[in-house]
């Protein structure tokens, strides 16, 4: 929304000065997948991991929609796009590395500290970096694991582990707790550590919500929301488990056809990357 002021000048025509500001609808997504984030964190610390991992997830669906609503409605800002790497952070980079933490990889000492830190950290630089090359960068591929993914694979984990009743310092039928421990530390570093990649992961942004579709897509609309709540903790981290692989399968696909695996679309200027795409 941008406010208008008069101002007089000497001739007498009135001169009308635009005064710089936000756009509302947009922002206002932003500011519900930041506040998601901290819920989660916020839960966490109060020992309710459940519901942190669920706040994560909430942040996402809002992050994915901030952008389209953006696009849809023409309130595109740099403002905006600021606003969401801010949230981005905290929502899952911060989050999920202190969710992991708080559960589990306290228990490795040292080590548990650093695999969240090496998390966070990646996180950071993949914001960044994704920063510095939307220009560049093919549309239809993500470079490296995006962030909400990365935290899905996270959180996901968690949540599916408190589903099942696995507790924190106990040993489950399924697995004990040493076991969910290293599986845990496992997750963060790989999710991290992916991020940073130039592993090309499919975006989806191809896909256009204003088209019509065959009705046959509703109905399998219909049928995946159906699956999902047979149990939604194990089919939303199965997907995202098996997202988290694909981008290295498209890799290992691209690389045995001889073709190429970057996903940078043309030369960058920035003189620090270069020789890192290839």
């Amino acid at each position: 929304m941008r406010d208008e002021e008069e101002s007089p000048v000497e001739s007498g025509v009135v001169v009308r000065k635009r005064r710089k500001g936000i756009y509302v609808l947009p922002n206002l997504f932003t500011l519900a997948a930041l506040f998601g984030g901290f819920y989660a964190i916020v839960m966490a610390v109060n020992g309710r991991f459940d519901l942190a991992a669920i706040g994560v997830f909430c942040a996402m669906v809002l992050d994915s929609l901030d952008g389209r609503v953006a696009r849809m409605t023409n309130t595109q800002s740099a403002f905006g796009e600021q606003m969401d790497s801010l949230s981005d952070m905290v929502s899952f980079g911060a989050a999920p590395a202190l969710i992991a933490y708080v559960w589990a990889l306290k228990g490795l000492g040292r080590l548990g500290w650093i695999a969240a830190f090496v998390y966070c950290a990646c996180a950071a630089l993949r914001l960044a970096r994704f920063n510095v090359n939307t220009g560049v960068v093919d549309k239809r591929y993500f470079q490296g694991l995006p962030s909400p993914a990365a935290a899905a694979l996270v959180a996901g984990f968690i949540w599916l582990m408190t589903e099942l009743g696995v507790q924190r310092g106990q040993d489950h039928w399924i697995m004990t707790w040493t076991q969910v421990t290293w599986t845990m530390f496992g997750f963060t570093l790989y999710a991290g550590l992916t991020m940073v990649t130039n592993v090309p992961f499919y975006s989806f942004k191809d896909v256009q919500l204003k088209k019509s579709v065959p009705f046959v897509v509703i109905v399998l609309i219909a049928l995946g929301i159906a699956i999902i709540n047979i149990h939604a903790p194990t089919v939303l981290f199965g997907v995202f488990v098996l997202y988290g692989l694909s981008g290295y399968v498209v890799y290992a696909v691209r690389k045995s056809r001889g073709q190429p695996t970057s996903v940078i679309s043309t030369s960058t200027d920035e003189p620090d990357e270069r020789g890192l795409h290839k």
